[in-house]
């Protein structure tokens, strides 16, 4: 893959996941013709990718178009970066400065038969789901009063959910209550975390609770994660664009949470939106089924993120 610009900055997930593909970088520039030329006699780029907000000369625009007549390739194709993102790596492209909100066109929230096969699968899975684990909550509730006596069992939330309404969300609490700092985002070797808090935040059993949220309606089994909202006015500062995610209601697990680790910052957040807004776009039956399965993975232990 051939990537002409630096309009979108690949990230080293990123980087890794496409590793197979033999990533290319180079600049556009007054020899932008050239560069390209000595690359593609060197290697064989099966993908262009336009990843420029700078304006092509119309001789660069003419070259680029009579590519495919000199490359006999079949799979041989010219995408922009907004393409490429939504093609291979599953996340919707979100300009840093607002330029372009034309990514906005097609983010709706569900039909009515959408919304429908939701509930469905909403219930089909957390009722069976709640009473298979049933013993591991127990379990969970006897470790947090063990390694933290001091707090309750459950940690209890306003959330906001959708059409910005805000609901009480509840899951297993996995942080000692006697803390002598406060940081809205979840560190690597936080020493907040106890022992048994740790094991459930990386299965994700600190979320069953929230089955109770899925039934009552407040939340879906898959969706954008429920986020605080202290946490969301303060991104919204950031990205007028944010509260979109909450065209739909939030879920226990979600598109952007088994594909990027856990939020730890500003930019974090960020490209998590690229991944919710995306689901929220993209939304199918078998993108369901694939979010559930790779949720399980995650939960038996076979995947980390």
């Amino acid at each position: 893959m051939l990537i002409i610009g630096e309009k979108y900055k690949f990230i080293d997930i990123e980087k890794q996941k496409l590793k197979k593909y033999n990533l290319t970088f180079i600049e556009v520039n007054e020899n932008l013709i050239d560069n390209i030329e000595k690359h593609i006699k060197n290697n064989k780029f099966e993908i262009i990718i336009l990843n420029t907000n700078k304006k092509l000369s119309n001789k660069d625009v003419e070259y680029l178009t009579e590519l495919q007549l000199k490359i006999h390739n079949s799979k041989f194709k010219i995408i922009t970066i907004e393409h490429f993102l939504e093609q291979y790596l599953h996340k919707l492209y979100i300009p840093r400065d607002n330029s372009n909100i034309s990514f906005l066109d097609d983010i709706k929230p569900f039909n009515k038969w959408q919304y429908f096969l939701k509930r469905v699968i909403d219930y089909s899975i957390a009722i069976p789901l709640g009473i298979v684990t049933t013993p591991i909550m127990l379990y969970s509730a006897y470790r947090i009063k063990k390694e933290s006596p001091d707090g309750p069992v459950f940690f209890k939330q306003k959330r906001v959910g959708k059409n910005g309404e805000e609901f009480e969300c509840i899951k297993f609490r996995s942080m000692k209550t006697n803390i002598e700092f406060f940081d809205h985002y979840t560190q690597e070797n936080d020493p907040r975390i106890f022992k048994w808090g740790e094991i459930m935040r990386k299965t994700r059993i600190d979320e069953l609770p929230q089955l109770w949220n899925v039934l009552k309606g407040e939340m879906h089994l898959i969706g954008p994660r429920a986020e605080w909202n202290e946490l969301v006015k303060k991104y919204e500062k950031e990205w007028p664009f944010y509260h979109e995610r909450h065209l739909i209601a939030p879920g226990i697990t979600g598109w952007a949470q088994i594909n990027y680790p856990y939020g730890k910052n500003m930019e974090d957040t960020y490209q998590k939106l690229m991944y919710d807004l995306y689901y929220i776009k993209n939304w199918s039956l078998w993108l369901e089924i694939k979010t559930i399965f790779k949720t399980a993975m995650v939960m038996v232990g076979r995947k980390g993120l």
